[in-house]
């Protein structure tokens, strides 16, 4: 079966061939085509070309119907009516052209006579850089050169060796890009200084040229295998101060060169050894640390070449004990009057300060006055947290351990680190410098600027509910900087609360500020869960705004309403961002009004979108809505409704029972309060003497009735009260806490003993005037309330910028009122006093 396959195969080989040999035929038998001086031609050379048909093999025996058409590959260049054709043709390009040669008659396609190929190159240049190498003592010798420009022709190349004892061996390429060929010989070492010489020649069809004559020794051109088998043996196993570099090399191997580096690194450390044989010692590595290790090799100092790399070698050092200190800060927090929560917080260290893997940490709190250690305590986590009493001096040490030991503790003194006004930063702002930083900027304090020794820069993402989950952060910066660029867990569209602490050697100042990379408007509004009714007012309350959804910094909240089924604008009421403020009161609604009501948030870029509507409808109080409506009414006629009918104070049953009280009254009033009470049967006031040394500040939201969406805010400076934790820096002079919002500083409360609200219901309006604003005569009461200021007091106002104003109580006539020109002495009683609608009589 075997020989049937065989007998097929050369039959189909016999086939193939004579096919090919018939197409060649076939293809020219018509005619044929020449080309002088050759089908080879130098660039740039002039060939003639020439097409003749063969006997009887044209259109007709006539020759002018015979058209020969001469083609440069599908494009015609020459034709000519008779039995030949001759065209010369130059400016040939580099490579091969066809040309063809075809026979066209009278209404028949065109007939293909003949064609030729023309190849175009140029004579080999001599080649250069022939170098020999053998890879190996036991290796064969190779030789490689360069061989210039292509001929674009078939080139043969031939490299011959000559050696001593007249030597010879040559080998031949007949490759077109040939420039490699090995003898497949292997040089030996017996002639190490014997002399060999190499040289190349290329040869085409335009010419021929050789390289210059290559010498070399034995030495020169054998390169030794790289190493193998190479390990790191550590001299101590609790040490890396030395540690032993093995291998393995070929037998003629004189010098050797070293090179690692650690494995995250891409500097390499060199090393020369002469004579190693295979081992040697390095003295630097760091400890806990893989590095790379890779070996070369070389038969002589100055002759021949060096060996290939190796392989690499991983290995990684043994672990030492921790150098580095942890960078360790904390934060207090109040729990009751006699307990405090302190939380630790630290970095790890650098893998070249831990030298190995810590294992946990070791934390001690101790109280210094007493000097006895009250807690030890290991944890593997970066924070630890624990509850201490309020009072007394404390101090805790952090340090890190690994398998060979612990780091140096780092101490530090617990104390109140913002309780130093003085020491607190001032002008503290956070700018975006890209979208994962920002830049905090802060001016020095005012006073004790030497004795700060260190600013530490604290940042943690604000969340209106337990933070005591989120991640810390902080960096520290020297005292004579007054600027950082926070980045670390830094994130776009994230508000963050930023502290600036100012550190001297037992106390500490703070400053705080909210920040954000990049804001953009919020993308929902707080949705109001809850409207209920509160003695004539309502109080709004809504959930926050989800984190993900605040989309930066809060600055605002803006509460809209408008009447059901109303096309007009509706109203609002901004209040600023409280973290912790949940809910509102709003009392300008009308009773038995149906409003709608919803709520926005703005941030530096803009306005949110309205979050849910609810409805709502004030209940009427008739009392409530009788009185408010006839004050309303009087308030119009104040100047006229006064009577001469007035009580004489003289019979009041309080003057009869106590005709010798004294009432010591100081003129003029500095600030009042009034919340006025039924005006048909007006009743004593009663004048309080209260504290006068602090000047009160009531904030209110800003009001208008015309809304302004998309409006962008700038600026969001947090305040102390919003702030999560407690700030060193003390309120400004003249701005007060809102559960201190009482009339501490007046010098008279005036009460009135109706059916109205307290002063104290947050639902009431009442408004406080400032120190300038009174009359600063003696003798003389104010006499027109309605002209108080509603308006809030600038905080940066200071109580000498308060210009001194007139103001009266409409309850009497401006001339009602006039000094007191009689002495009485030190006493004065009520039966001595007459009021009447014009004047005050004695």
């Amino acid at each position: 079966m075997a020989h049937t396959f065989r007998r097929c195969s050369l039959a189909l080989i016999f086939i193939t061939m004579w096919l090919l040999i018939k197409a060649k035929i076939d293809e020219c038998k018509r005619g044929d085509v020449t080309v002088k001086p050759s089908r080879v031609i130098l660039l740039g050379s002039t060939v003639n070309i020439s097409c003749s048909l063969k006997p009887r093999q044209g259109c007709s025996p006539y020759s002018r119907r015979n058209k020969l058409i001469l083609y440069k590959f599908d494009r015609r260049i020459n034709f000519h009516h008779g039995h030949s054709l001759n065209a010369q043709v130059t400016g040939l390009p580099l490579g091969t052209t066809l040309f063809v040669c075809k026979l066209a008659c009278i209404n028949s396609d065109e007939i293909q006579i003949c064609g030729a190929e023309i190849l175009v190159g140029v004579a080999p240049e001599q080649p250069q850089n022939l170098s020999c190498i053998q890879k190996g003592e036991q290796g064969t010798v190779a030789c490689t050169w360069e061989r210039g420009q292509d001929t674009h022709l078939y080139t043969e190349y031939t490299l011959q060796l000559s050696g001593p004892k007249n030597l010879t061996w040559q080998k031949q390429c007949k490759d077109h890009y040939c420039d490699y060929l090995d003898f497949g010989i292997n040089l030996t070492p017996e002639l190490p200084e014997s002399n060999f010489t190499a040289k190349v020649t290329a040869v085409n069809s335009l010419g021929s040229s050789s390289s210059f004559p290559s010498t070399f020794t034995f030495l020169d051109i054998v390169r030794p295998l790289p190493p193998w088998d190479i390990r790191i043996k550590f001299q101590k196993a609790s040490s890396v101060s030395r540690c032993t570099l093995y291998w393995r090399d070929e037998g003629l191997v004189l010098l050797n060169r070293l090179r690692y580096r650690p494995s995250n690194s891409r500097h390499w450390n060199m090393v020369n050894v002469t004579e190693a044989r295979g081992r040697h010692d390095l003295l630097d590595l760091k400890p806990f640390t893989e590095y790379e290790f890779q070996i070369s090799s070389k038969l002589h100092l100055y002759k021949g070449s060096w060996s290939d790399w190796s392989e690499t070698l991983r290995a990684q050092t043994p672990e030492e004990e921790p150098t580095g200190m942890l960078d360790v800060w904390y934060m207090k927090r109040h729990i009751d009057y006699s307990r405090q929560q302190i939380s630790l917080f630290w970095k790890n260290l650098s893998v070249s300060e831990a030298r190995g893997k810590i294992l946990h940490y070791q934390v001690t709190l101790q109280e210094l006055t007493g000097g006895k250690v009250m807690t030890q305590n290991i944890t593997g986590h970066t924070s630890w947290t624990t509850v201490i009493s309020r009072t007394g001096n404390w101090a805790v040490a952090v340090s890190a351990a690994n398998s060979k030991g612990n780091s140096l503790p780092t101490r530090i003194n617990i104390m109140n680190l913002c309780e130093a006004g003085l020491l607190a930063p001032h002008q503290v702002s956070a700018n975006s410098e890209s979208m994962d930083s920002i830049l905090v900027t802060w001016q020095p304090p005012r006073k004790d600027l030497s004795a700060v020794q260190e600013y530490v820069v604290e940042w943690r993402q604000l969340h209106p509910g337990d933070d005591t989950q989120i991640p810390l952060n902080w960096l520290r910066s020297p005292p004579h900087n007054v600027s950082a660029l926070i980045s670390e867990n830094i994130k776009p569209y994230t508000c963050y609360e930023i502290r600036v602490y100012a550190l001297s050697e037992d106390q500490g100042g703070c400053s705080s500020i909210l920040g954000n990379s990049k804001h953009k408007a919020p993308l929902s509004g707080p949705h109001i869960n809850a409207i209920t009714e509160e003695k004539g007012s309502i109080l709004i309350s809504w959930n926050s705004i989800p984190v993900q959804e605040q989309m930066g910094c809060l600055l605002h909240y803006r509460i809209y309403w408008k009447e059901r089924d109303s096309n007009s604008q509706p109203q609002l009421c901004e209040i600023p961002y409280r973290v912790s403020q949940n809910s509102h009161p709003i009392n300008s609604l009308q009773p038995r009004v149906t409003y709608v009501l919803w709520m926005t948030a703005l941030t530096a870029a803009g306005e949110s979108s309205q979050g849910n509507e609810r409805e709502f409808c004030l209940q009427e109080n008739v009392t409530v809505f009788f009185i408010y409506r006839l004050s309303v009414f009087l308030a119009a006629l104040r100047p006229q409704w006064c009577s001469r009918e007035i009580p004489d104070p003289a019979n009041s049953t309080c003057a009869k029972k106590y005709p010798i009280a004294e009432e010591k009254t100081q003129l003029p009033l500095d600030r009042l309060l009034i919340d006025w009470s039924m005006p048909e049967d007006p009743e004593p006031l009663v004048i309080s003497e209260v504290l006068h040394q602090v000047t009160p500040i009531v904030r209110r939201p800003h009001c208008s009735n015309w809304p302004q969406r998309g409006k962008g805010i700038q600026g969001h400076q947090a305040s102390e009260k919003d702030m999560m934790h407690s700030a060193s820096s003390p309120p400004p002079p003249r701005a007060l806490p809102a559960e201190s919002r009482q009339l501490v500083d007046l010098y008279k409360v005036l009460e009135s003993r109706g059916s109205y609200p307290k002063p104290e219901n947050p639902a009431s309006p009442w408004t406080v005037l400032p120190a300038g604003n009174l009359p600063t005569h003696d003798g003389y009461l104010p006499s027109n309330i309605d002209d108080l200021p509603s308006h809030e007091v600038p905080l940066t106002d200071s109580l000498e910028e308060l210009e001194p104003q007139h103001i009266s109580l409409s309850v009497f006539p401006s001339s009602s009122l006039h000094p007191l020109t009689f002495s009485y002495g030190d006493k004065l009683t009520l039966d001595q006093l007459k009021m009447r609608c014009d004047s005050l009589m004695l």
